[in-house]
């Protein structure tokens, strides 16, 4: 592939060296390299495992390596002659020092794994990793051969009623109802002789259904006691560290979200990787605390009503859970994978990624953007995918375009791999483009959970609407489905089909923690940069419900009786009261759309209206409705609204219990009914009865 030493190193303000072989005969310069106490950026991932071992293997080597895949990305492609800005782009990026580190979840095995099939199969599964692991079976059926004469494994029998858990800590519940006790049963098959009707299988379990009670099979088994139909079924429970299903997914009542839980494996008996994967988890083992939540952000409960539910009804591994009494989610850090998704889809920010993080995410899309621009790269395409299927696509690509069967991945497109495609969302999008981007593109594989894809496109539609209203026209935000080289490469030749208008002048904020501080930034770089002329954009750009995180509320007048529950149920502070006056006021900014405020109000007075106002206007306050004060009859003082004091005459007044003067007393202050019952003569007293 073509590279030229000296372009690279003006682009990065170094001196660079072109080495061709420096795993074999140059192996020197990186022993020297090494050695130096610098960092150290090895652009070759193929050898990173011979470049580990000679570093280990070299005295006073103290240097950090990383590696960096210029190959298959840009320089393994048709038009790899232009890719110098790119190839510069990637370098600049993974100079960049590794994301913080967080706190982890902790997960501790015993080897204790339990297989759940047909025993004929379980007992072969079993067969594979009995030397490793502690073997339980339970059986759902003899299978095809049934059980093994010589029992060398516990078996359990009867009806699953629940399956739950993580790696380490599985729990099983189930309904032992079966005649045949397994633990006393030992297989001399006298039983499975004496039965008249076939009753009995191999998995020395009786059909109830097939049984006609002559019990000449507990007759057979007097000695060993194993058969008894005056047993009740009893309620058990056990906890296991693995789980192996040899059930088919669409048979298993348990586990059937998108991301199951680790430490839980489907097997249909070819694909050995199962099988040494499971042997090994014994020991301990972390991974990331993927999530931050701040609960005073959420806008998910207040006073047990429900608004937004973004981040439940998206996560795919079921790891998040609503606590409406207490006004909050609930995220099971053992069950969550790290895909991100419900930090995509929050409004509010209050569920943030961690690892990395947002503002770590964003200095490495603005030194690979500002890189490509200052290497002379037009145009530039931001391509996100996963670590791990997506990753694998990009690189057989450029193995098929170094073979001339493909094109390869263009010049002017930079690939960012991710943990997961549904870790980044709408405020570093937007970030992108600002920083200069001329379009972002998800490429997404068939390891994203439907919900995922369906959730990101709706983040997509939302800012592409805004660029649009703002008079950036092309298709800026994209996903991008493939599931082979080939579709990736008709889908990447694509992108140039259309034309991209975009900021005359890249930003220079900085990402920040705060998803709505970003957004801020971003919409104040775009909007301040748009096409349109001030005079000819809209006031306010309609945006697609329910993804926007933007928008107004209205308020019907002649409903609304300012009782304020609304301001009190808002976690954004959108809605606001006047401490001086009867007013419901409102700061757009702050609207997160979310839905508590047309929830909690009583009169069913208040609508949600998405979408983004352009105008200053959006971070002041204004009023939404007012009304008078309403002044107590007897002294003057005011003590409640105008409409909320007549609402509630116009309620009462045809009840029995607020007729003549209990009527008029709901006119006055609280002091001044006491003073008013007090007096009254013809009211009757506890001291009268």
């Amino acid at each position: 592939m073509p590279l030229s030493a000296k372009a690279l190193g003006q682009a990065l303000h170094e001196d660079l060296t072109l080495h061709s072989t420096l795993c074999r005969r140059e192996a020197g310069a990186f022993q020297k390299a090494i050695q130096s106490g610098d960092d150290v950026l090895v652009a070759c991932t193929q050898e990173k495992r011979l470049f580990s071992e000679l570093a280990e293997q070299t005295e006073s080597a103290v240097s950090v390596i990383r590696f960096v895949n210029i190959r298959e990305t840009g320089g393994w492609s048709r038009d790899a002659a232009k890719a110098t800005p790119k190839i510069a782009a990637l370098l600049a990026a993974a100079r960049l020092s590794d994301p913080e580190p967080v706190p982890t979840v902790s997960f501790k095995s015993a080897g204790r794994v339990l297989i759940i099939g047909a025993l004929d199969a379980a007992e072969r599964a079993a067969a594979l990793l009995s030397d490793a692991l502690d073997i339980t079976i339970f059986a759902t059926g003899p299978g095809s051969a049934g059980g093994a004469q010589a029992r060398q494994f516990p078996v359990l029998g009867g009806r699953i009623t629940a399956l739950n858990g993580w790696l380490g800590a599985f729990d099983l519940r189930w309904e032992a109802n079966n005649p045949i006790n397994l633990d006393l049963c030992t297989r001399c098959n006298a039983c499975v002789a004496a039965c008249p009707e076939d009753a009995i299988g191999l998995d020395y379990q009786i059909d109830l259904a097939a049984c006609k009670s002559h019990r000449a099979c507990a007759k057979a088994c007097q000695v060993a006691g194993a058969i008894d139909f005056t047993r009740s079924p009893a309620q058990q429970s056990e906890r296991f560290d693995l789980v192996l299903d040899l059930r088919a997914a669409s048979a298993t009542p348990t586990f059937n979200q998108h991301a199951l839980p680790q430490g839980y494996f489907r097997w249909d008996g070819q694909d050995l990787q199962t099988v040494l994967k499971l042997r090994e988890l014994v020991g301990e083992f972390e991974k990331p605390k993927f999530f931050v939540y701040k609960q005073k952000l959420c806008a998910h409960s207040r006073n047990e009503k429900t608004g937004c539910n973004a981040c439940v009804d998206i996560c795919s591994a079921e790891a998040i859970s609503s606590e409406k009494s207490r006004q909050q989610i609930k995220v099971n850090p053992n069950l969550c994978v790290g895909c991100g998704a419900c930090t995509t889809v929050c409004p509010t920010g209050a569920l943030t990624y961690a690892y990395p993080r947002a503002n770590e995410q964003g200095v490495r899309l603005k030194t690979l953007l500002s890189t490509y621009a200052a290497a002379g790269g037009k145009d530039a395409v931001i391509l996100l995918h996963s670590q791990e299927r997506g990753k694998a696509l990009v690189e057989e690509l450029g193995r098929a375009a170094q073979l001339k069967v493909a094109q390869g991945v263009p010049a002017n497109v930079i690939p960012l791999s991710l943990w997961h495609t549904a870790s980044l969302g709408l405020d570093v999008w937007l970030s992108a483009i600002a920083y200069g981007a001329s379009q972002v593109v998800v490429l997404v594989t068939a390891e994203e959970a439907p919900q995922y894809l369906d959730g990101l496109q709706a983040q997509m539609d939302v800012a592409q609407a805004i660029l649009h209203g703002l008079g950036y026209t092309g298709t800026h935000l994209q996903l991008l489905r493939a599931a082979s080289p080939t579709d990736l490469d008709a889908g990447l030749q694509a992108l140039a089909t259309t034309m991209q208008k975009i900021a005359t002048a890249p930003a220079r904020f900085a990402v920040m923690a705060d998803k709505r501080g970003t957004l801020d930034l971003a919409l104040d770089h775009l909007i301040a940069q748009a096409p349109l002329a001030e005079s000819a954009r809209p006031q306010a750009i309609a945006l697609p419900a329910p993804a926007a995180p933007f928008g107004s509320v209205t308020v019907d007048k002649d409903r609304c009786t300012l009782c304020l529950s609304c301001v009190s149920a808002c976690p954004a502070g959108a809605l606001q009261d006047n401490p001086q006056l009867p007013q419901l006021r409102f700061i757009e900014k702050n609207c997160v759309q979310c839905g508590l405020c047309v929830v909690t109000c009583p009169e069913q007075a208040l609508a949600l209206q998405p979408r983004l106002l352009l105008s200053d206007e959006r971070k002041a306050a204004r009023v939404l409705n007012e009304t008078q004060p309403y002044a107590c009859v007897r002294c003057g003082k005011p003590f409640g609204t105008l409409l909320a004091i007549e609402a509630m005459l116009g309620k009462l007044a045809g009840h029995s219990m607020f007729q003549g003067a209990a009527l008029e007393r709901l006119k006055m202050c609280g002091d001044c009914r006491v003073i008013d019952i007090y007096s009254a003569d013809n009211e009757t007293r506890i001291t009268d009865l």
